[in-house]
Protein backbone atom coordinates (compact mmCIF):
# COMPACT_ATOMS: atom_id res chain seq x y z
CA UNK A 1 0.00 0.00 0.00
CA UNK A 2 1.39 3.40 -1.02
CA UNK A 3 2.00 6.13 1.49
CA UNK A 4 -0.62 8.83 1.76
CA UNK A 5 1.24 12.08 2.35
CA UNK A 6 -0.24 14.90 4.39
CA UNK A 7 0.52 17.99 2.33
CA UNK A 8 0.29 21.14 4.43
CA UNK A 9 -0.18 24.21 2.25
CA UNK A 10 0.78 27.20 4.38
CA UNK A 11 0.21 30.66 2.97
CA UNK A 12 0.16 34.20 4.34
CA UNK A 13 -2.61 35.01 1.86
CA UNK A 14 -5.54 33.15 0.29
CA UNK A 15 -3.36 30.22 -0.82
CA UNK A 16 -4.41 30.62 -4.45
CA UNK A 17 -0.81 30.83 -5.73
CA UNK A 18 0.20 27.78 -3.72
CA UNK A 19 -2.80 25.83 -4.99
CA UNK A 20 -1.90 26.52 -8.61
CA UNK A 21 1.74 25.58 -8.16
CA UNK A 22 0.86 22.37 -6.31
CA UNK A 23 -1.59 21.49 -9.09
CA UNK A 24 1.25 21.66 -11.60
CA UNK A 25 3.62 19.80 -9.26
CA UNK A 26 1.39 16.83 -8.47
CA UNK A 27 0.60 16.35 -12.17
CA UNK A 28 4.19 15.15 -12.57
CA UNK A 29 3.68 12.28 -10.12
CA UNK A 30 0.66 10.15 -11.13
CA UNK A 31 1.18 7.64 -8.29
CA UNK A 32 1.50 10.31 -5.62
CA UNK A 33 -1.23 9.84 -3.01
CA UNK A 34 -1.94 12.73 -0.69
CA UNK A 35 -4.35 14.63 1.47
CA UNK A 36 -4.19 18.41 1.38
CA UNK A 37 -4.57 20.60 4.47
CA UNK A 38 -4.78 24.35 3.86
CA UNK A 39 -3.56 27.04 6.25
CA UNK A 40 -4.38 30.44 4.78
CA UNK A 41 -3.52 33.87 6.21
CA UNK A 42 -0.68 32.50 8.33
CA UNK A 43 1.05 35.65 9.57
CA UNK A 44 2.25 35.01 13.13
CA UNK A 45 4.72 32.72 14.89
CA UNK A 46 1.89 31.50 17.11
CA UNK A 47 -0.01 30.26 14.04
CA UNK A 48 3.11 28.48 12.80
CA UNK A 49 3.67 26.84 16.20
CA UNK A 50 0.13 25.43 16.09
CA UNK A 51 0.70 24.06 12.57
CA UNK A 52 3.96 22.38 13.60
CA UNK A 53 2.36 20.99 16.74
CA UNK A 54 -0.40 19.37 14.69
CA UNK A 55 2.04 18.03 12.09
CA UNK A 56 4.06 16.27 14.83
CA UNK A 57 1.06 14.09 15.60
CA UNK A 58 0.75 12.89 12.00
CA UNK A 59 2.85 10.76 9.64
CA UNK A 60 4.40 11.59 6.28
CA UNK A 61 3.84 15.32 6.48
CA UNK A 62 5.20 17.64 3.78
CA UNK A 63 4.97 21.40 4.17
CA UNK A 64 4.73 23.69 1.16
CA UNK A 65 4.62 27.40 1.89
CA UNK A 66 4.46 30.90 0.47
CA UNK A 67 5.31 33.51 3.10
CA UNK A 68 6.72 36.83 1.91
CA UNK A 69 7.79 38.08 5.35
CA UNK A 70 11.41 36.88 5.38
CA UNK A 71 11.69 36.70 9.21
CA UNK A 72 8.50 34.67 9.50
CA UNK A 73 9.60 32.42 6.64
CA UNK A 74 12.96 31.77 8.34
CA UNK A 75 11.13 30.90 11.57
CA UNK A 76 8.86 28.50 9.69
CA UNK A 77 11.86 26.72 8.15
CA UNK A 78 13.73 26.63 11.45
CA UNK A 79 10.97 24.98 13.52
CA UNK A 80 10.15 22.56 10.70
CA UNK A 81 13.74 21.37 10.44
CA UNK A 82 14.01 21.02 14.21
CA UNK A 83 11.11 18.59 14.03
CA UNK A 84 12.42 16.78 10.94
CA UNK A 85 9.49 17.87 8.79
CA UNK A 86 10.27 18.29 5.06
CA UNK A 87 9.52 21.87 4.03
CA UNK A 88 9.65 23.61 0.64
CA UNK A 89 9.23 27.25 -0.32
CA UNK A 90 7.39 26.93 -3.62
CA UNK A 91 8.63 30.20 -5.04
CA UNK A 92 12.19 29.48 -3.93
CA UNK A 93 14.46 32.49 -4.22
CA UNK A 94 12.40 34.01 -7.02
CA UNK A 95 11.45 37.19 -5.15
CA UNK A 96 14.98 37.84 -3.91
CA UNK A 97 16.58 37.10 -7.29
CA UNK A 98 14.02 39.20 -9.16
CA UNK A 99 14.58 42.05 -6.71
CA UNK A 100 18.31 42.00 -7.48
CA UNK A 101 17.74 41.86 -11.22
CA UNK A 102 15.40 44.86 -11.45
CA UNK A 103 17.22 46.68 -8.62
CA UNK A 104 14.05 47.25 -6.63
CA UNK A 105 13.21 46.24 -3.09
CA UNK A 106 10.26 43.87 -2.72
CA UNK A 107 7.39 45.20 -0.62
CA UNK A 108 7.02 41.86 1.22
CA UNK A 109 3.34 42.62 1.74
CA UNK A 110 1.07 39.53 2.01
CA UNK A 111 -1.84 39.39 -0.48
CA UNK A 112 -0.07 41.89 -2.71
CA UNK A 113 -1.64 40.25 -5.77
CA UNK A 114 -5.10 40.87 -4.31
CA UNK A 115 -4.66 44.63 -3.84
CA UNK A 116 -7.66 46.77 -4.79
CA UNK A 117 -5.74 48.45 -7.57
CA UNK A 118 -6.45 49.30 -11.20
CA UNK A 119 -5.80 45.72 -12.34
CA UNK A 120 -8.20 44.33 -9.72
CA UNK A 121 -11.06 46.56 -10.84
CA UNK A 122 -10.24 45.72 -14.45
CA UNK A 123 -10.80 42.02 -13.68
CA UNK A 124 -14.06 42.75 -11.85
CA UNK A 125 -15.30 44.79 -14.79
CA UNK A 126 -14.27 42.01 -17.18
CA UNK A 127 -16.18 39.39 -15.18
CA UNK A 128 -19.32 41.56 -15.06
CA UNK A 129 -19.11 42.22 -18.81
CA UNK A 130 -18.55 38.53 -19.60
CA UNK A 131 -21.47 37.30 -17.50
CA UNK A 132 -23.77 39.87 -19.13
CA UNK A 133 -22.60 38.80 -22.61
CA UNK A 134 -22.82 35.04 -22.05
CA UNK A 135 -24.59 32.89 -24.64
CA UNK A 136 -25.42 35.85 -26.88
CA UNK A 137 -27.53 37.65 -24.24
CA UNK A 138 -26.22 41.08 -25.26
CA UNK A 139 -24.77 41.80 -28.70
CA UNK A 140 -25.46 45.53 -29.09
CA UNK A 141 -22.02 46.50 -27.78
CA UNK A 142 -20.13 43.40 -28.89
CA UNK A 143 -17.36 45.58 -30.33
CA UNK A 144 -16.27 46.36 -26.76
CA UNK A 145 -15.21 42.72 -26.30
CA UNK A 146 -11.53 41.81 -26.09
CA UNK A 147 -12.44 38.32 -27.27
CA UNK A 148 -15.54 36.84 -28.90
CA UNK A 149 -15.98 33.07 -28.74
CA UNK A 150 -18.22 31.38 -31.30
CA UNK A 151 -19.22 27.72 -31.43
CA UNK A 152 -22.03 25.22 -31.38
CA UNK A 153 -23.57 24.05 -28.12
CA UNK A 154 -21.24 22.49 -25.51
CA UNK A 155 -17.91 23.56 -27.00
CA UNK A 156 -16.80 25.09 -23.68
CA UNK A 157 -17.65 28.68 -24.60
CA UNK A 158 -18.95 29.73 -21.18
CA UNK A 159 -16.26 28.19 -18.92
CA UNK A 160 -13.53 29.50 -21.22
CA UNK A 161 -15.15 32.94 -21.17
CA UNK A 162 -15.26 33.03 -17.38
CA UNK A 163 -11.66 31.89 -17.10
CA UNK A 164 -10.52 34.60 -19.51
CA UNK A 165 -12.59 37.17 -17.63
CA UNK A 166 -10.74 36.31 -14.44
CA UNK A 167 -7.57 37.11 -16.36
CA UNK A 168 -8.98 40.55 -17.16
CA UNK A 169 -10.39 39.99 -20.67
CA UNK A 170 -13.90 41.13 -21.61
CA UNK A 171 -15.47 38.19 -23.43
CA UNK A 172 -18.66 37.68 -25.39
CA UNK A 173 -19.69 34.20 -26.47
CA UNK A 174 -22.11 33.55 -29.29
CA UNK A 175 -23.79 30.18 -29.88
CA UNK A 176 -24.18 28.83 -33.40
CA UNK A 177 -27.77 27.63 -33.58
CA UNK A 178 -28.91 25.30 -36.40
CA UNK A 179 -30.94 27.05 -39.12
CA UNK A 180 -30.29 30.45 -37.58
CA UNK A 181 -27.94 33.15 -38.86
CA UNK A 182 -25.22 34.63 -36.69
CA UNK A 183 -26.10 38.05 -35.21
CA UNK A 184 -25.72 40.83 -37.76
CA UNK A 185 -23.74 42.91 -35.25
CA UNK A 186 -21.13 40.14 -34.97
CA UNK A 187 -20.66 39.92 -38.74
CA UNK A 188 -20.58 43.72 -39.08
CA UNK A 189 -17.80 43.96 -36.48
CA UNK A 190 -16.02 40.74 -37.47
CA UNK A 191 -12.94 42.53 -38.84
CA UNK A 192 -12.76 45.01 -35.97
CA UNK A 193 -12.89 42.44 -33.15
CA UNK A 194 -10.99 39.30 -32.17
CA UNK A 195 -13.21 36.29 -32.87
CA UNK A 196 -12.24 32.68 -32.14
CA UNK A 197 -14.15 29.63 -33.29
CA UNK A 198 -14.35 26.62 -30.98
CA UNK A 199 -14.86 23.07 -32.25
CA UNK A 200 -14.88 19.61 -30.69
CA UNK A 201 -14.78 15.97 -31.73
CA UNK A 202 -18.29 14.78 -32.62
CA UNK A 203 -18.23 11.69 -30.37
CA UNK A 204 -16.96 13.72 -27.43
CA UNK A 205 -19.63 16.33 -28.07
CA UNK A 206 -22.31 13.65 -28.19
CA UNK A 207 -21.22 12.33 -24.77
CA UNK A 208 -21.12 15.81 -23.26
CA UNK A 209 -24.59 16.67 -24.55
CA UNK A 210 -26.07 13.40 -23.30
CA UNK A 211 -24.55 13.90 -19.86
CA UNK A 212 -25.82 17.48 -19.80
CA UNK A 213 -29.39 16.40 -20.54
CA UNK A 214 -29.29 13.66 -17.90
CA UNK A 215 -27.70 15.74 -15.14
CA UNK A 216 -29.69 18.92 -15.76
CA UNK A 217 -32.92 17.13 -16.79
CA UNK A 218 -33.11 19.40 -19.81
CA UNK A 219 -35.86 19.09 -22.40
CA UNK A 220 -34.05 19.18 -25.73
CA UNK A 221 -35.14 18.18 -29.26
CA UNK A 222 -33.93 14.74 -30.37
CA UNK A 223 -31.61 16.35 -32.95
CA UNK A 224 -29.52 17.74 -30.09
CA UNK A 225 -28.03 14.30 -29.45
CA UNK A 226 -28.26 12.96 -32.98
CA UNK A 227 -24.79 12.02 -34.26
CA UNK A 228 -25.46 13.03 -37.88
CA UNK A 229 -26.91 16.34 -36.75
CA UNK A 230 -23.86 17.04 -34.58
CA UNK A 231 -21.52 16.27 -37.48
CA UNK A 232 -23.55 18.62 -39.65
CA UNK A 233 -23.41 21.37 -37.01
CA UNK A 234 -19.65 20.99 -36.73
CA UNK A 235 -19.10 21.11 -40.49
CA UNK A 236 -21.26 24.21 -40.83
CA UNK A 237 -19.40 25.93 -37.99
CA UNK A 238 -16.04 25.14 -39.62
CA UNK A 239 -17.28 26.63 -42.90
CA UNK A 240 -18.31 29.80 -41.06
CA UNK A 241 -14.94 30.12 -39.34
CA UNK A 242 -13.16 29.65 -42.67
CA UNK A 243 -15.44 32.13 -44.42
CA UNK A 244 -14.61 34.90 -41.98
CA UNK A 245 -11.00 33.78 -41.47
CA UNK A 246 -11.47 33.29 -37.72
CA UNK A 247 -8.81 31.28 -35.89
CA UNK A 248 -10.17 27.92 -34.74
CA UNK A 249 -9.33 25.91 -31.63
CA UNK A 250 -10.23 22.25 -31.14
CA UNK A 251 -11.16 21.89 -27.45
CA UNK A 252 -11.57 18.09 -27.51
CA UNK A 253 -8.44 17.27 -25.54
CA UNK A 254 -7.86 20.68 -24.02
CA UNK A 255 -8.66 21.87 -20.52
CA UNK A 256 -10.31 25.28 -20.17
CA UNK A 257 -6.95 26.64 -19.03
CA UNK A 258 -5.20 25.30 -22.13
CA UNK A 259 -7.87 26.69 -24.44
CA UNK A 260 -7.62 30.08 -22.75
CA UNK A 261 -3.82 30.03 -23.02
CA UNK A 262 -4.09 29.33 -26.76
CA UNK A 263 -6.52 32.23 -27.19
CA UNK A 264 -4.27 34.62 -25.26
CA UNK A 265 -1.28 33.55 -27.36
CA UNK A 266 -3.13 34.24 -30.62
CA UNK A 267 -4.32 37.60 -29.29
CA UNK A 268 -0.79 38.57 -28.27
CA UNK A 269 0.51 37.69 -31.74
CA UNK A 270 -2.20 39.76 -33.44
CA UNK A 271 -1.60 42.75 -31.15
CA UNK A 272 2.15 42.64 -31.74
CA UNK A 273 1.71 43.08 -35.52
Amino acid sequence: MNKVYQVYQVSDSTGETLDRIFLALKAQFPKFEYKTIHYSFTRTKNQIDKIISKSKSEKDVIILYTIVDSDLAKYMVSVSKKNDIPIFEVLGNLIADFSKLIEQKASRIPSGQHALDKEYYKRIEAVQFTIAHDDGKIISDIQKSDVILVGISRTSKTPTSIYLANRGYKVSNIPIIPNKDLPENLIKNAKKTFVVGLICDANRLLDVRRNRIQSMHEDRPSEYINEKQILNELENSKKLFKKYNWPTIDVTRKSVEETAASIIKILDILQSK
